[in-house]
């Protein structure tokens, strides 16, 4: 408490010597206008540090993968500061993309076919310069997937890469089908729930890098489609860990949170325009199966999923769908150490839909909850242009795992 109280002088001292040097007297006249400004400058820092900055909650059975978080990976122990000017989880949501810098990142591009004749991109960065690991054939591998209409482009995959570069590690981004500028050869694209692509591109990259040590981290619904593999997979992988960001775990709950009037308005109706642009380009080829002005007419995700999604995977209804896609029914089957991130103000994922409960009942999973952060937000620092919080706890539970992973069986 001692500490708290010093560090409240020191701020109130320091606001005032600012206020002092950049409003002279002068400009109110008396010190009215300054004692004003000081008093509501003290009052949001002390609601801010009451009420906002906190540590994050931190969630696990196992007491040793707790022990080996805090060890070596001391962020998810840690208070978080989201920025002091847009804390709010819908702001942050909406701001990221505009205020994050986007790394320049070289990649490769690798078209692999699939067993229905269809194609996925994956884009490569080999990290050949590696001064870690210098040998290619044991050079750590990171698999990254990208949120529901997201590529290697998004800044949130960028910035996962500059991380893994600096540690010395390979990354290859997949793309779901369709969405990376590649043809469409059948007339099928992707959901959260068929794992199908995803376990292909899984030991596509394996039988490349046999010997390297491999891991995979997924992004809102690439957490999801990860999680529903892993759920499915259980032990029989050859991933050794995953990080899942922002997943939404129970899709019910997802869509009715995103059909609230002001979240419609602010990202429901935007994202059913992004699903819309991603599948028009391919729509002389997706015509064969789908009435594609019906689907073109779609205002809500729920509408689009009922006409195409639903329909293209051969779900009888939309509710079967959901229920499939939904990771929260798949977490206690999980058998290799998954290290989650959400914020509970999180439009896209409600809190009240977290699965806490059953995440307890799995030695393997560890959930890290913030209260602050949004959807892929995150930010932090009064200008939030690098680094997020979720780079960091990306960063460090990879460097963890590469690194020290065999030590969370032995603590």
């Amino acid at each position: 408490a001692g500490s708290g109280a010093m560090d409240w002088q020191v701020l109130t001292r320091e606001l005032s010597l600012y206020l002092e040097s950049q409003v002279r007297v002068g400009l109110f006249g008396s010190g009215v206008g300054l004692s004003l400004v000081l008093g509501f400058g003290v009052a949001y820092a002390c609601y801010y540090l009451s009420s906002i900055a906190k540590k994050p909650q931190l969630v696990a059975s196992n007491d040793r993968f707790c022990r080996f978080l805090e060890e070596y990976c001391p962020v998810v122990t840690e208070t978080y500061y989201p920025t002091i000017w847009c804390w709010e989880g819908r702001v942050q949501t909406l701001l990221r993309p505009f205020i994050t810098s986007r790394p320049q990142v070289q990649y490769r591009n690798e078209l692999i076919k699939t067993a229905d004749g269809g194609q996925i991109s994956l884009d490569w960065f080999d990290n050949n310069d590696s001064l870690y690991y210098p040998d290619a054939s044991t050079r750590p591998t990171v698999l990254l997937l990208p949120g529901l209409t997201g590529t290697s482009k998004e800044s949130y995959i960028l910035h996962m890469i500059h991380q893994s570069e600096t540690l010395g590690y390979r990354c290859v981004v997949f793309n779901n089908r369709g969405i990376a500028g590649e043809e469409l050869l059948t007339p099928r694209t992707y959901c959260a729930a068929n794992t199908e692509d995803l376990e292909a591109v899984i030991h596509h990259v394996h039988d490349l890098h046999p010997s390297a040590p491999f891991m995979a981290a997924g992004v809102s619904m690439g957490g999801m489609l990860l999680l529903n593999y892993l759920g499915k997979t259980g032990r029989d992988t050859p991933l050794m860990a995953a990080a899942i960001f922002s997943a939404g775990w129970n899709v019910f709950e997802s869509v009715e949170s995103l059909e609230k009037p002001l979240n419609w308005l602010l990202f429901n109706y935007y994202l059913t325009t992004c699903l819309q642009s991603s599948i028009s380009r391919h729509r002389q080829m997706l015509e064969k199966l789908f009435d594609m002005d019906l689907v073109m007419k779609a205002r809500t995700v729920r509408e689009f999923d009922k006409q195409f999604t639903s329909v293209m995977f051969g779900y009888p209804t939309i509710d079967d769908y959901y229920e499939d896609a939904s990771p929260c029914r798949k977490l206690k089957s999980v058998g290799i150490p998954v290290l989650c991130l959400n914020s509970v103000d999180d439009v896209f994922s409600p809190g009240h839909a977290i699965p806490v409960e059953t995440a307890k009942q799995n030695a393997n999973v560890a959930l890290v909850l913030t209260s602050c952060g949004g959807h892929i937000g995150f930010l932090e620092g009064i200008w939030p242009r690098k680094c997020t919080y979720m780079d960091r706890v990306f960063k460090q539970f990879v460097q963890a795992m590469f690194e020290h992973g065999n030590k969370i069986f032995r603590m």
